[in-house]
């Protein structure tokens, strides 16, 4: 083979591990629920410490592009609640997760549960003071 083919080579298999590495990326940002144990589960878990939990029952947990919705609730060593759960956003940032204070979102008068019930009025609220958020993180309000 000679010197220009050789370079060529080089340059094409560079080309494909690049493009490997970008579409593993571009998998990894769809919104997901972080698998049990995972390092992304425990960041997100570590950040919900506001209350003495061993462990959380997750009721709903969704991620996507650094976002995060979850509803969980804090468990003691036995398995029993330590605090009431609710919802939680979150965004992550040089890789620590932050909860958000959801109380700086406005509250719609015609939708008392608001956050509780991640409503339709909630989320386009909370959209307005994050609009990067994705809508494929929260759940599907239950009215």
């Amino acid at each position: 083979m000679r010197l220009n083919e050789r370079y060529l080579l080089a340059v094409a298999l560079v080309c494909i591990a690049l493009a490997g590495n970008f579409g593993a990326g571009a998998r990894a940002d769809a919104v997901h629920t972080p698998k049990k144990g995972s390092a992304e589960e425990h960041g997100i878990f570590k950040s919900l410490q506001g209350s003495p939990a061993h462990s959380y029952k997750v009721h709903y947990l969704k991620v996507h592009n650094g976002w995060a919705w979850a509803d969980v609730t804090p468990l003691d060593t036995k398995g029993k609640p330590v605090a009431e759960g609710g919802p939680q956003f979150l965004r992550q940032k040089a890789g620590a997760w932050t909860v958000l204070d959801l109380s700086k979102v406005p509250d719609d008068p015609n939708d008392p549960l608001g956050a509780q019930d991640a409503s339709v009025g909630f989320i386009k609220n909370l959209r307005k003071k994050y609009p990067a958020v994705p809508k494929d993180i929260f759940p599907k309000p239950s009215h």
